[in-house]
């Protein structure tokens, strides 16, 4: 068996929350008051979510990332990160940050199995960054510092672009990841919940950025590649690598490559709809391996064709920080 969806898509990526819990309250993601969130022992212990990814493994599926929330709230998380990268067909193992508390944790991922990671940083102005998260500017930058020398590579700073917010930086952010060596991404908001659509409010698209950035810079091609949807270019005579994520001028659904499971162990194949397939009681009921591979290829196969951002921004009710990034 294979992980090839009704519209010839096969899967081999799935990005894995670990965690709907967050030190961060970005606006877009998870609301300033929002204090409910999974118990406990609704979340998927270390051994289900090795059964769920060995499960995936077998199907094809060989890069996961690690998301949240904040993953790195998620206690003795290199625990789980060494017994993810010991399933055999797992090549790929990466982790997506807000870095506030990479600074005393960057080591033992690294030495867990992680060797790259995604660290989201919308700006670099301490006091938007307050009014952006609600939190500090200054753990988030020790942090990128720490996964430097720690030697994890590629770090890549994601940047939601927010008409009005953060347009004005770009440049600036572009040169901060010049200095460090980082590679930099651009993507644009989706109406994922009620902070979704709060932030669509200030949607840019990301050909704007562009042109943006080609009056500041000498952008050619680039061959850099990954497990996602970003399309790159490159700073001539630099290592400078910019990403574009554009899910709504650009969208990306025909090579779609990825599924989603949340804390929960809720599978959702598409972060644009609703169609989802809870696994937890399943695990919890025994369910042999062989009938967990069905059910998951059996839920791939309802994967749908495409999201639908611009026509029913309103219909994904569920809060990015549930689903996993």
């Amino acid at each position: 068996m294979e992980l090839i969806d009704s519209f010839d898509r096969k899967i081999e990526y799935v990005r894995l929350s670990v965690t709907d819990r967050c030190n961060l309250r970005c606006f877009y993601c998870l609301p300033r008051g929002k204090r409910s969130f999974q118990p406990r022992e609704d979340c998927l212990s270390y051994e289900e979510i090795e059964r769920l990814i060995a499960a995936f493994a077998e199907l094809g599926v060989s890069r996961v990332r690690l998301t949240g929330g904040e993953p790195l709230l998620r206690k003795d998380l290199p625990v789980l990160i060494r017994k993810l990268d010991r399933i055999p067909g797992i090549t790929d193992l990466s982790l997506s940050t807000n870095a506030a508390l990479l600074k005393d944790t960057a080591v033992s991922l690294r030495d867990a199995g992680v060797r790259r990671i995604n660290v989201s940083l919308d700006t670099l102005s301490p006091g938007k960054f307050t009014r952006i998260t609600g939190g500090q500017l200054g753990p988030v930058l020790d942090g990128l510092m720490a996964a430097k020398a720690a030697g994890l590579s590629p770090i890549k700073l994601n940047v939601l672009a927010l008409r009005g917010i953060n347009d004005d930086e770009f440049e600036d952010i572009a040169l901060f990841c010049l200095e460090h060596g980082f590679t930099l991404r651009f993507i644009e908001t989706m109406p994922v919940g009620s902070g979704g659509r709060k932030a669509a409010e200030h949607y840019l698209d990301l050909r704007e950025v562009e042109d943006l950035l080609a009056a500041r810079f000498d952008l050619v091609s680039s061959d850099m590649t990954g497990g996602g949807p970003a399309r790159y270019v490159r700073v001539r005579d630099s290592n400078l690598h910019i990403g574009f994520i554009t899910p709504i001028s650009r969208h990306f659904c025909a090579n779609c490559n990825r599924v989603r499971l949340s804390v929960d162990g809720t599978l959702y194949p598409c972060l644009g709809q609703e169609h989802h397939h809870p696994l937890r009681q399943l695990l919890r009921e025994g369910i042999s391996d062989a009938t967990l591979k069905n059910i998951i290829v059996e839920t791939i196969q309802r994967k749908p064709q495409k999201h639908e951002f611009r026509e029913k921004p309103w219909q994904v009710i569920r809060f990015m920080s549930a689903t996993g990034g």
